[in-house]
């Protein structure tokens, strides 16, 4: 991809060699946004946390929101490898911008996977440009990364569904037009069932926006749901599908909460390093001192092996692999775990001024939290994958070095 008359960033290009022309054309695209208009305007976005609509309909007029979205609904049907890309560019200057469009997979893929050819006709065309927004209602006060422990009930009265429970934490639902809700069957708590609500209908209550430590710009609600009707044929899927619906999004949004915080601590090293360039101590650039390269080291290393990670992620992804759902949490994992540090010791190295409201790592700081608790904190995602090597180790082939018998009998 060439990149005419501009610098050469700190961080290569070279994942994107590996991208289509076209697609490289669309990271050009968000590249030249966020320099232009979503840079500059995520100091003032990160000042109250009110939905930020003139970020979100430059995304949608962009094309960017689209991207979640099948061709034959009005989407562009991107990649997971060029998507990752795009949350990255979007989140190394505004977590906003990159939540907006991780937020779109995790409160839209519901319905693309399991509406009905009609509902899906009728909105998801919207979703694609923008006109309408959704949310997605799983999580609940005890129930969040496991799925498993939901209490919300819906219950078959004839040719509808009455949605009875509560909800926390939801993303847009001060915003959205539908929400796509995920409850258990009453007479069978093992069933999951997932269903698509107006923000209008009877019964539904939205709470008022609770204030947060980071991320403004996407306010967070509560839900309560009084024995609402929802037609039959706005259920999403088949009954007993709803788990594995909120699995297929959660796990879409995963990979983007991975590039969303790879882009942030990539932002924030290339702030600590020109300052570090800028900035003189003890009679030399701050830069020159061996310890200030050190810490550099270990950031810009570890950020490209966990890029790396990401992207080998992305692409098992695309080609449907069965073992996708562990790598996207150790992806996840990873990067956002990797994010805290590198933005906690690139405010360090700042010292006082990236202490600072008006510089960007006080922002970066604040909003570096989230990615390591949303859509499964870190320790989740350990026990996932360290249950997935025990539950794999006594079936893979037996390392040669060892001799025959129990490892007990050494």
């Amino acid at each position: 991809m060439t990149t005419g008359t501009r610098a050469a960033r700190l961080f290569g290009d070279h994942f994107l060699e590996r991208l289509q022309p076209g697609e490289q054309a669309t990271v050009q695209q968000v590249r030249d946004l966020c320099r232009d208009t979503l840079g500059p305007q995520a100091d003032a976005v990160s000042r109250e946390d009110l939905f930020a609509w003139d970020t979100f309909r430059t995304l949608a007029r962009e094309g960017v929101i689209a991207t979640a979205f099948p061709r034959e609904y009005g989407g562009t049907d991107a990649r997971q490898a060029l998507r990752i890309r795009l949350i990255e560019e979007l989140g190394r200057v505004c977590s906003t911008s990159a939540s907006m469009i991780t937020g779109t997979d995790l409160s839209s893929r519901a319905i693309v996977a399991g509406a009905s050819e009609a509902l899906r006709r009728e909105i998801v065309p919207g979703l694609c440009t923008g006109e309408l927004q959704a949310a997605f209602a799983l999580t609940e006060p005890g129930a969040g990364s496991d799925v498993r422990g939901l209490s919300t009930t819906i219950r078959r009265d004839g040719g509808r569904y009455l949605v009875t429970g509560r909800k926390k934490f939801i993303t847009r639902a001060s915003t959205a037009d539908w929400f796509a809700v995920v409850g258990r069957a009453e007479d069978d708590p093992s069933v999951f069932i997932a269903v698509l609500m107006p923000r209008d209908a009877r019964g539904f209550r939205i709470g008022a926006e609770v204030g947060k430590l980071g991320w403004f710009g996407v306010p967070i609600s509560s839900l309560e749901f009084d024995a609402v009707e929802v037609p039959a044929s706005h259920r999403l899927g088949a009954e007993g599908d709803g788990f594995s619906l909120a699995q297929d999004a959660l796990l879409r949004a995963r990979i983007g909460h991975a590039a969303m915080a790879l882009g942030r601590a990539i932002g924030a090293v290339e702030i600590a390093s020109r300052y570090a360039s800028d900035r003189t101590v003890f009679g030399r650039r701050e830069g020159e001192h061996q310890g200030v390269q050190w810490m550099l080291a270990d950031m810009v290393t570890q950020i490209e092996a966990s890029r790396a990670l990401l992207a080998l992620t992305a692409d098992k992804y695309d080609a449907g692999a069965s073992d996708v759902s562990i790598f996207a949490s150790m992806a996840k994992l990873q990067a956002t775990d990797l994010c805290m540090k590198v933005v906690t010791d690139a405010l360090q190295l700042t010292g006082g001024r990236g202490y600072l409201r008006d510089f960007p790592l006080e922002r970066f700081f604040r909003d570096a939290k989230l990615n390591q608790i949303g859509e499964g904190a870190s320790e989740v995602h350990k026990t996932v994958i360290g249950r997935d090597v025990m539950r794999r180790a006594p079936l893979a082939e037996r390392n040669p070095c060892l001799r025959d018998g129990p490892l007990t009998d050494y």
